[in-house]
């Protein structure tokens, strides 16, 4: 309940027949009126179990009220070494949310839109369900 008032944005796109190919960007746009609390930023990830790798690169592009962009690379973990999923299991999905960005503070006031990339070799990228954002102050 405490961290229902703290969320600013959890949203997630659903992914158009589980290929999510590199043309299929996920925009996300984040009102941020307060610039001067610390928030964190999360990716949020859908795949099926058939989902053949164990990990997963994105870029998160961060365009800012000023038009700033900033760009980052991550990696995710998504399952360990013995094959075993780490995200949370309801029926045939594993849901992932995972950091992006910890005691964050956005530069400025305004709408920040975020676009989020798939960055791996495969095009399209199988057996992904949906990507999202969320978005909290930070406790």
């Amino acid at each position: 309940m405490n961290a229902d008032k703290n969320t600013i944005i959890d949203h997630n796109v659903e992914v158009t027949d589980l290929n999510w190919s590199y043309v299929d960007k996920v925009k996300i746009d984040v009102k941020i009126d307060d610039p001067s609390v610390f928030y964190n930023v999360y990716l949020n990830l859908r795949i099926t179990p058939d989902y053949k790798y164990s990990n997963l690169f994105v870029l998160i592009h961060q365009i800012g009220p000023d038009r700033q962009v900033k760009n980052i690379r991550q990696e995710y973990t998504l399952a360990n070494p013995d094959g075993e999923w780490l995200g949370q299991g309801s029926g045939n999905l594993y849901n992932y949310q995972m950091p992006s960005r910890l005691h964050y503070k956005f530069p400025a006031k305004g709408i920040y839109h975020f676009v989020i990339e798939q960055n791996m070799r495969d095009n399209p990228l199988r057996e992904v369900s949906d990507v999202g954002l969320r978005v909290e102050k930070a406790e």
